[in-house]
């Protein structure tokens, strides 16, 4: 199979195309430029994408990993030439199964291809299932060595051992093996399944048995049981007719009963018809208790009165005069002080004035000494003037502020330590004291008023029911009626209960006759029925058993014919044993012949792979032994000895495996591509020339892609 193009949307790549011709193709590209994508592309154009796998904490699932980052569907096509055939194949995804929508067909024409569906595309285009493609003819520098799983080692096997790898001699080994499970696998096959039915037929022939033993216990105790319910239901009968007899003399007695009561309710309806009804004395009896109730509260009201309100002190400045004078008579009071203190004022200045003027005399009588005597008279004259008056000034001044000052001393000792000031505010809280005394003294008759004429309509209507009466007297009067009416109605009630009791009595009283035979059994009538419920469900059951033991054994057939199969099956399983030791025999001969060819598995491909190394490695290394688990030992020149893989280089290992790898690819997948993704950036110049060349020869018989991030192929290439 060769390949023309691939496009794809898959991953980072987005509708982006691929051209490869036939023979070698060198893809260099930097690193993220996809080159690891469009190799996970053709694998899943191949052979789908495993829907089922689920990303965990060490690897993402493909079908998260390469979901297009445009967000568009996951879809492609391919290019190829199969078999001379120019083919188309297409992958889209259907709903929200990825790549679940497959078509095969004709490049050029458009016909279905239908050899070709979307689980077998990759088997029949390459020839190998997915796991050999990936191990021989895809490689990575992240998996170059080789390992190996069931479908690499059949087809290396069968190819080594028989040059075929449709092997006769694993087909034979598969039947031989399909004969021996077939009579014997765990627990299923002929032997068992044998084995088996002699089992069952030994174990029903047990049982068989069992059943005939315990039938005949079962019948016996269903005789005990039968006997044991006649002499129950016998005792039973008995007790039925004893409590018959008892009832009988219940209804005499309940019909002596009955005419008692009659006999009290007569007397009792003739003892209420002499008193008032019952409503009456109910009714009474609830207003008579009510209104008491009312005076019990009314009274207890009466006594959670507050005392009444004492009236404010008078003070004797007050004396005599209400609110509004007191306030009027403050006002006045406080105008006249301030008038006398004014005049008070007026009064020590006049005093001072003649105080002045008789000092002035003093100075004048002074100075007249050295005048002249005319002029002294003038003076004296004046002087006596000016003394008359100051002497008259002071005398005034200070009668006046006497007189002030005494009336003063009156007003302040009628207010005494108040302020001429607070006089008005004095007089106005006595005033509002006088009205809320008022107020409230009000309001305290009011309620005084109220309370007492409740009361004494209340004792009113108190009278008027108890006619003069002690209150307690007239209620036990009224619960006496009451209580004679209630007797009444009790024994009415009780006459009519009675009278249905008697009814019932009479209607269920049946005449029982006498037992069969004499009773000798003691239960009650209680252990009697559990005694007789117990014997006849275990009877039932019993019954039951023995139909069912009779079923299974009509099942299990007759004893004859169970040991006649029986030998039968014996010798059906001595046969068969036979039969499984001939095919372990030959089972283990195939499987000696088989070890025998696969050691010479190793030597075909380690010879390729050799002279593949040895030229990858410019003839340095001249051995190679491969291990049946596909691990490789090499000896260099001059080295005596065979050493592992991690002896060697990084690189040195890379070319060994390659050997390996395009030798097993040469054998398996001759007719599909090799793919080949950074497998060689561990070379040397030298070494990735002669790889080159390697794979151009390789390249003639297959298609060859190599992507690399390096620029060394093609100059290599070009040289």
């Amino acid at each position: 199979m060769k390949i023309y193009s691939m496009t794809a949307t898959f991953g980072k790549l987005a509708h982006q195309t691929l051209t490869l011709q036939p023979g070698l193709n060198i893809i260099e590209a930097p690193n993220e430029w996809g080159k690891s994508t469009w190799s996970a592309f053709l694998l899943a154009m191949l052979y789908g994408i495993d829907t089922r796998a689920r990303t965990t904490k060490d690897a993402i699932a493909d079908k998260e990993r390469y979901a297009p980052w445009s967000g568009a569907p996951m879809e492609g096509s391919m290019d190829i030439c199969w078999n001379g055939r120019n083919i188309t194949i297409e992958r889209r995804t259907k709903g929200r199964l990825i790549f679940g929508e497959f078509r095969a067909y004709e490049t050029d024409t458009g016909l279905e291809v239908p050899e070709l569906t979307a689980l077998n595309c990759g088997t029949m285009l390459l020839g190998v299932e997915r796991s050999v493609f990936t191990r021989a003819g895809f490689l990575k520098m992240s998996d170059l060595p080789v390992t190996q799983d069931d479908a690499l080692r059949r087809r290396l096997n069968n190819l080594v051992t028989t040059g075929d790898e449709d092997s006769a001699g694993e087909t034979l080994a598969q039947k031989l093996k399909e004969l021996k499970n077939k009579c014997r696998y765990n627990r299923t096959g002929l032997l068992p399944q044998a084995e088996a039915q002699r089992d069952r037929l030994e174990e029903q022939l047990r049982f068989l048995q069992d059943l005939a033993g315990q039938t005949a216990r079962l019948q016996e105790r269903q005789q005990e049981l039968e006997e044991r319910v006649r002499l129950l239901q016998n005792h039973k009968a008995a007790l039925d007719y004893a409590e018959s007899q008892a009832e009988t003399r219940h209804i005499g007695d309940a019909v002596r009963s009955t005419e008692a009561l009659q006999e009290k309710c007569d007397a009792l309806q003739a003892q209420c018809a002499q008193l008032p009804s019952e409503e009456e004395a109910e009714r009474a009896k609830t207003q008579l208790q009510h209104l008491h109730h009312s005076s019990m509260s009314l009274q207890m009201e009466q006594q959670m009165l507050p005392a009444a309100p004492e009236k404010p002190q008078v003070p004797a400045r007050y004396e005599g005069l209400s609110g509004e004078q007191a306030v009027a008579a403050a006002k006045s009071d406080r105008i006249f002080v301030t008038e006398l203190q004014t005049q008070q004022k007026s009064g020590k200045k006049l005093a001072k004035l003649g105080t002045v003027l008789l000092c002035l005399l003093v100075l004048a009588a002074g100075a007249l000494l050295p005048i002249q005597p005319v002029a002294q008279i003038a003076l004296a004259a004046a002087g006596a003037v000016l003394g008359i008056a100051g002497l008259v000034l002071l005398i005034l001044g200070n009668a006046k502020v006497k007189k002030n000052d005494a009336q003063i001393h009156v007003m302040l000792a009628k207010y005494a330590a108040i302020e001429p000031s607070a006089w008005e505010e004095d007089a106005a809280k006595f005033a509002a004291a006088l009205d809320s005394y008022a107020k409230a003294r009000k309001e305290y008759d009011e309620t005084a008023t109220e309370l007492n004429g409740r009361r004494q309509a209340l004792l009113e209507q108190l009278q008027e029911l108890t006619k003069g009466e002690p209150i307690a007297e007239c209620l036990e009067k009224w619960e006496r009626v009451t209580a004679t009416h209630r007797s009444f109605a009790d024994a009415q009630r009780d006459f009519r209960r009675a009278q249905e009791q008697l009814a019932t009595l009479r209607a269920i009283t049946k005449e029982v006759p006498a037992p069969e035979f004499a009773d000798t059994l003691t239960y009650t009538r209680s252990e009697t029925d559990a005694q007789l419920s117990s014997a006849a469900y275990e009877l039932k059951q019993n019954q039951l058993r023995l139909g069912q033991y009779q079923g299974q054994a009509e099942a299990l057939g007759q004893e004859a014919a169970l040991r006649t199969q029986l030998k039968q099956v014996k010798n059906r399983i001595e046969q068969l044993e036979d039969v499984y030791f001939a095919l372990e025999l030959a089972q283990k001969a195939l499987s000696a012949a088989t070890s025998e060819l696969q050691r010479r598995f190793a030597p075909r491909i380690s010879k390729r792979a050799q002279e593949l190394f040895s030229k990858l490695t410019d003839g340095r290394y001249q051995k190679l032994v491969l291990t049946e688990d596909l691990t490789m030992d090499t000896a260099a020149e001059q080295e005596g000895t065979l050493h592992g893989s991690q002896y060697r280089s990084d690189g040195t290992v890379d070319q060994l495996y390659l050997a390996l790898r395009l030798a097993v690819a040469e054998e398996l997948t001759p007719n599909a591509p090799l793919v080949l993704d950074d497998a060689m950036v561990r070379f040397d110049d030298t070494r990735l020339a002669i790889a080159l060349h390697i794979l151009e020869e390789f390249a003639q018989d297959k298609q060859v892609i190599l992507f690399t991030c390096q620029s060394r192929e093609k100059r290599l290439q070009g040289e």
